[in-house]
């Protein structure tokens, strides 16, 4: 089955360290080693996400740790309140900074830096926690087989802006690059078939060597 993965339920992780509102501070800690992450979800009922801890959350308490007075003017009236906290609830952000699972890749990407965060927690309709999606999960597409993506660009791309046997256009992909080679009735659909093509989940770039009048080559 060819397609790109566009939405985030394609490549987010499902199993997710979480904590309570009632986590302790060490226990955060812990828990971020033992799953190598720098942010967990914070859930209360049956899943609900109410806030996101994170490493940044938890450096107050270890900035005031030598000088304490010197470092309260350092601080940001925000993490102020932070010092001191010892359960996730005090410590969090909140409201969670989140996204729903049939989110596009690119407004994951949108959310992530607009929020300057490195990891979103995924919620249905009612702010249950599904998954998490970060940084590393929206690079995944760049792992597409190659022919996968030469596919989907022939499918999706070629056989609707250069139809047969007006032109003929030969789809080829190496390490992310697309290239097409032929000849095209219509040479004014190129800079749209570039946008397009480069909108595909993982190509890199695209690159064409296409001449003008009809096509005898297949594609």
């Amino acid at each position: 089955m060819y397609g790109s993965p566009h939405i985030v339920s394609d490549v987010m992780t499902h199993t997710v360290a979480a904590v309570g509102r009632w986590a302790s501070f060490k226990d955060i800690v812990g828990m971020m080693q033992d799953w190598r992450v720098s942010a967990l979800p914070v859930l209360e009922g049956e899943g609900r996400v109410v806030g996101v801890v994170s490493e940044a959350d938890l450096l107050p308490t270890e900035e005031l740790r030598d000088s304490p007075e010197k470092g309260y003017a350092l601080l940001h009236p925000a993490d102020v309140a932070k010092v001191g906290a010892v359960t996730a609830g005090d410590l969090m952000s909140s409201p969670a900074i989140t996204v729903h699972a049939n989110a596009t890749l690119a407004e994951a990407a949108r959310i992530m830096a607009r929020e300057k965060v490195k990891r979103l927690p995924v919620v249905d309709e009612t702010g249950l926690l599904e998954g998490v999606i970060s940084r590393a999960d929206l690079l995944k597409v760049f792992l597409r087989d190659d022919e996968d993506i030469a596919e989907e660009v022939r499918r999706e791309i070629v056989s609707y802006l250069f139809p047969p046997p007006a032109s003929t256009i030969h789809v080829d992909v190496h390490d992310g690059v697309a290239t097409l080679t032929g000849r095209v009735r219509d040479t004014s659909l190129v800079p749209v078939a570039a946008r397009l093509v480069r909108a595909v989940e993982g190509v890199v770039d695209v690159e064409f060597d296409l001449a003008q009048g009809a096509g005898t080559r297949p594609s």
